[in-house]
């Protein structure tokens, strides 16, 4: 018991040295004329003059959420050993609100799609959907199945769904993204949304998600990620 306390002490400092650190950076980069998180598309050009201190990914990204009309949105950069540690970490990292705001995006693959059915040009019935889910959730792809069925007003046979998470290397030929990094935005794919209805729940309305490189995440605002990606809002988590 002495063990885990110091253990628990520890990861405690650790968290307070991490916030202080934050702050610091937060208020050094205030004073800098080119030092935003949160781009709009004149920014870009100032970044440029800047030397290029601008994250490629992060500047793509965020030109492309300003183009689809999203202005609520932050990237943050995140620890090493983000993915190590628990979600109480996590959601410190990201100064977000609980756990419950942490969420993931996730290519799946209908694997008993008709032979015809190759790509994603039909949202109603597409061979792969990008599913976004809490990490304190698990997957219902029962109800994801269901849903998709009854979009298409049950002229396809629920056993011609088959919802799977896709392999890896498929998943990153599809979005452009490795393990950890998928985000909804700037995929290389235009893959059909489905948003867990658990998120549009969530108050605040402000959830993080995998930002397109491994320790980038974004930010964003419920109501404005629902109306720039139209996703499907499905009840897909247990």
């Amino acid at each position: 018991m002495a063990e885990k306390s110091s253990i628990d002490r520890l990861n405690h400092a650790q968290l307070s040295i991490l916030r202080r650190i934050g702050d610091l950076e937060r208020r050094l980069l205030d004073q800098l004329p080119c030092s935003s998180s949160i781009f709009s598309p004149s920014s870009l050009d100032q970044d440029a003059d800047c030397g290029g201190a601008a994250d490629s990914t992060e500047a793509r990204l965020s030109a492309m959420l300003n183009g689809i009309g999203v202005r609520d949105f932050e990237f943050k950069r995140v620890p090493e050993d983000y993915y190590r540690r628990t979600l109480e970490y996590r959601m410190e990292c990201l100064n977000a609100h609980s756990i419950d705001h942490l969420c993931k995006s996730i290519v799946m693959i209908n694997t008993q799609a008709p032979a015809h059915i190759t790509d994603c040009s039909d949202r109603l019935n597409s061979k792969y959907y990008v599913v976004v889910i809490q990490y304190t959730a698990k997957l219902n792809a029962e109800n994801i199945k269901n849903y998709l069925s009854n979009l298409n007003g049950g002229k396809i046979p629920k056993k011609k769904f088959n919802m799977r998470l896709a392999p890896e290397e498929e998943s990153k030929k599809l979005t452009g993204f490795v393990h950890n990094a998928v985000t909804c935005i700037g995929m290389a794919t235009d893959i059909p949304v489905i948003l867990d209805e658990a998120i549009t729940k969530l108050h605040p309305d402000f959830f993080w998600l995998g930002g397109g490189e491994v320790d980038l995440k974004l930010g964003i605002r419920t109501p404005q990620f629902i109306n720039a990606l139209k996703p499907f809002i499905v009840h897909c988590s247990m």
